[in-house]
């Protein structure tokens, strides 16, 4: 497939690098970040100790941090804003939204083009899916996602990832039982696409009607080659296996995602009855709107079971009711360690994003993004079809004037189209050709695309494209994809 075309605007003076998904960064750029995460606890302090660290640095003295936070948030926005006095820099805040120019009707995509002349990098924090990567388009300086609607938040799973490491766990043979919402939860949208990556094993135990959403399912059936065990939480033993095999047709549909190395004379090694982690999630109810809900809780009697002997119970807190306070004193709760952690991360992350270490293990892109190989499809926002998330930035009434219609095409068991900004996937249009003004409908073996992807335009049906006065092309039966 064509690589994609570059993302940059004029307003990028210089190559940078983001990190709005966990998907950003390879393997060996997560345990770089471990490395230097460790590096700093052994200089400045353990918080697993002594829930502090005790000094600070110089590396970063010069250097300021802004936090643009339009939702609420305690650990995260501290976190970094303490990671970076640790590093001898200097942070600045953006809190509440009411206090800002949001409330005057700002847009984000103003507020970071005036907000990354005052920072060296930018920690986003919004309510819409795909503000992060929005938000990115339109930085001159590295800009972190904080957590982006129902997205991602990736720098809360590399606090957890590190918890797990520094509690000895393995990562490549983990064995991770998820409970709660897990549908409205972007944490845990990114930790399952981590722990695929890693090749753990995982347990899914939602709330009722909380499973995780179809587009995350398929992803990590068809990208990275996982496929979750359901679980009910009575019946929490698991006996699952996952086996990653060689695929080389799937290469171009991630970024190069890592090939785990295991093969089916290892499958009795990998075979484990016992629970690593319970990941444990509140309730979203800020993405509900029936806050109503018979939500399961986890306390004594819920780990009592042998699978759970040496399961480290971990939260990214806040909790609501959904963990018992009366596990704060079992030796198997970590969740307070793992807040701490957010800093000795946070600091590793935003020095490598810097460059302020010497020895950089993260690479620079021309688009600051580890993108994939799948085609970019831009189209103006007045053209076509729109992202059918209806919490994508996309559609937010402030920024949406400023997106344009940006897909990648994911050709893998037929065509999806995937929203550049929110990643959701779009399973059904109509493909246009802009020069000679005709659609070709949804077909079960659709024909190749024009080679010039300036020629194409995507309708979400042929309605849509006979409204934009496009003629179907003659002979071709439609199929409907479901």
């Amino acid at each position: 497939m064509p690589i994609s075309p570059p993302l940059m605007t004029p307003l990028h003076a210089k190559r940078i690098r983001h990190l709005t998904s966990i998907n950003d960064l390879r393997i060996d750029e997560i345990e770089a970040v471990f490395a230097l995460a460790d590096k700093y606890l052994r200089e400045l302090g353990d918080p697993a100790i002594d829930y502090r660290i005790g000094r600070s640095m110089e590396a970063a003295r010069g250097s300021i941090l802004a936090t643009l936070f339009y939702e609420p948030s305690t650990r995260t926005r501290l976190s970094f804003e303490t990671a970076m006095i640790r590093l001898g820099g200097k942070s600045i805040s953006s809190a509440d939204p009411t206090t800002s120019s949001a409330a005057k009707g700002e847009s984000l995509a103003d507020t970071v083009r005036v907000a990354s002349n005052y920072a060296d990098v930018l920690v986003i924090r919004h309510p819409r899916d795909g503000a992060a990567r929005f938000a990115a388009e339109y930085s001159s300086v590295p800009v972190i996602n904080g957590g982006d609607g129902a997205h991602e938040h990736p720098t809360q799973t590399l606090c957890d990832l590190f918890t797990l490491k520094r509690e000895n766990k393995d990562l490549r043979n983990m064995n991770v039982a998820i409970s709660g919402d897990l549908k409205g939860s972007r944490t845990i949208h990114s930790f399952v696409y981590a722990l695929a990556r890693f090749g753990a094993q995982i347990t899914l135990m939602p709330a009722k009607g909380m499973e995780l959403p179809e587009h995350v399912l398929w992803r990590l059936s068809q990208e990275f080659n996982h496929t979750p065990e359901p679980k009910e939480p009575e019946e929490a033993s698991v006996d699952a296996l996952y086996v990653t095999a060689d695929q080389p047709h799937q290469l171009a549909l991630i970024a190069e995602p890592e090939a785990i190395d295991v093969h089916l004379e290892k499958t009795a090694a990998r075979k484990k009855k016992n629970i690593d982690a319970v990941y444990v999630t509140r309730f979203q109810k800020e993405r509900w709107a029936d806050t109503d809900q018979d939500y399961p809780t986890v306390d004594a009697d819920f780990l009592k079971g042998r699978e759970f002997s040496d399961s480290r119970v971990m939260h990214p807190l806040p909790r609501v009711g959904e963990l018992d306070v009366a596990l704060d004193s079992d030796p198997r709760a970590v969740y307070f360690r793992q807040a701490a952690y957010g800093v000795p991360i946070r600091m590793a992350l935003v020095s490598l994003l810097l460059g302020i270490e010497k020895d950089n293990a993260f690479e620079i892109f021309e688009d600051g993004f580890r993108g994939g190989h799948a085609t970019l499809y831009q189209q103006p926002r007045e053209l076509g079809i729109r992202c059918s998330n209806p919490n994508c930035i996309v559609h937010d009434p402030f920024d949406g004037k400023y997106t344009k219609n940006k897909f990648h095409l994911i050709e893998h068991q037929g065509r999806r189209l995937r929203c550049l900004y929110c990643e959701r996937d779009i399973q059904s249009f109509v493909v246009g050709n802009k020069k000679q003004k005709t659609y070709e409908p949804h077909a079960e073996n659709p024909g190749p695309l024009p080679k010039n992807v300036n020629d194409i335009v995507f309708f979400a049906s042929a309605a849509e494209a006979e409204a934009a006065l496009y003629t179907g092309k003659p002979g071709k039966k439609s199929t409907p994809r479901l």
